[in-house]
């Protein structure tokens, strides 16, 4: 089932668009004031058939082929015509490591593929079939469709630092929302960042989805009060909330966070109804970092990881996902917008092992 029939629905899936190409992030050169929003389309254009399940696994094992080459490559060089014995076995936990996978998930799978065949050969992709079992087993728990509720607007706070592809991964979210017929506001509340700012108002023109934004440097939390009465206003179905993003100064980012959170509910007392965490798989072991500090500042009911196509350690999304247990609703391994699909936990740990889809 494809990412636009699985994501935002509220009371039964609809039709998707092709979803128009993303703004180019390079082609904003100098801090603009933000234009006055464009008017919201009544209705989206006509559909487009969705994407087949095959498709998209080929499209994640090309995204993911650093990832898989890097570790099967190493599987395929230490097991080939060798007896499994204790320096194959760290062997293994190392190249496992070095993916970024995690100690206790590098353990885990050691361990599987030593049970009863200690002292004896095995071939390679046993080996990989073991490591795609084992990683589905940690993932297939936070593998869970992102959907929204009765409320109106409903209100999703995206968090994650400066870099990561979070305001990209708004347009993204909110051009799919609209190709399924959900009138979708943007507020640009990373007012430190001109270009966020610019950007958003850049898809806003795109999609049909109406833009609050003020000028750099204006309050975050107040601009979140007004485009919550706003989209109140208008009927809006979601709004997306972009929030800006300091790692390196964990107080302020907590105190900016916890003050928009604050005044978010004074709007909609059980508002944000959801707190995405965009996290850059290309990080590794920051985004570790990063899920754990944005957990314990912004309360993150879910997680989506971009740019798994850049890096060969994208077994930090299964590290993740054995220490946080954080839902993840969608992954990126492109820079178009069907690049990003809803998370797929046994087609990942396939991919990830080099296998064919199941």
């Amino acid at each position: 089932m494809s990412f636009f029939r699985k994501l935002f629905t509220r009371s039964g899936p609809k039709e998707a668009q092709e979803a128009p190409p993303p703004p180019a992030e390079e082609a904003i050169e100098e801090p603009v004031a933000a234009p006055e929003p464009p008017p919201v389309a009544e209705e989206p254009p006509p559909a487009a058939e969705p994407e087949s399940r095959s498709g998209w696994f080929s499209r994640l094992s090309e995204g993911l082929s650093k990832s898989s080459r890097s570790i099967t490559g190493s599987i395929t060089s230490i097991f080939t015509k060798k007896k499994l014995d204790k320096a194959t076995l760290q062997d293994l936990e190392d190249v496992l490591l070095q993916a970024d996978l995690g100690l206790p998930m590098a353990e885990r799978i050691v361990k599987a593929v030593s049970a009863g065949r200690y002292d004896k050969e095995i071939d390679p992709e046993e080996v990989k079939r073991i490591l795609a079992d084992e990683v589905a087993k940690v993932l297939k728990p936070v593998e869970v469709p992102f959907t929204f509720g009765a409320q109106k607007p409903f209100i999703i706070l995206v968090v994650g630092v400066n870099g990561a592809g979070k305001t990209t991964t708004i347009g993204k979210l909110g051009s799919i929302a609209r190709a399924e017929g959900h009138k979708v506001m943007f507020a640009a509340c990373d007012t430190f960042r001109a270009a966020a700012i610019e950007q958003l108002n850049v898809w806003g023109g795109r999609i049909g989805a109406k833009v609050m934004s003020r000028p750099t440097g204006a309050d975050a939390s107040g601009l979140a009060y007004d485009a919550i009465a706003e989209a109140k206003a208008d009927g809006t179905d979601i709004l997306f909330i972009d929030t800006a993003g300091r790692l390196q100064n964990k107080q302020y980012l907590m105190d900016e966070l916890d003050k928009i959170v604050r005044v978010i509910k004074k709007q909609d007392e059980g508002a944000p109804h959801a707190v995405l965490l965009v996290l850059d798989a290309t990080t590794g072991q920051n985004a570790m970092a990063q899920a754990d500090i944005f957990t314990k500042v912004a309360g993150v009911t879910g997680l989506i990881m971009t740019k798994l196509d850049g890096t060969a350690r994208g077994g930090i999304l299964v590290a993740i996902a054995e220490r946080f247990k954080i839902p993840v609703h969608a992954i990126g391994v492109g820079e178009k917008i069907e690049d990003l699909q809803p998370f797929d936990a046994e087609g990942f740990a396939r991919a990830i092992a080099g296998l064919e889809e199941a």
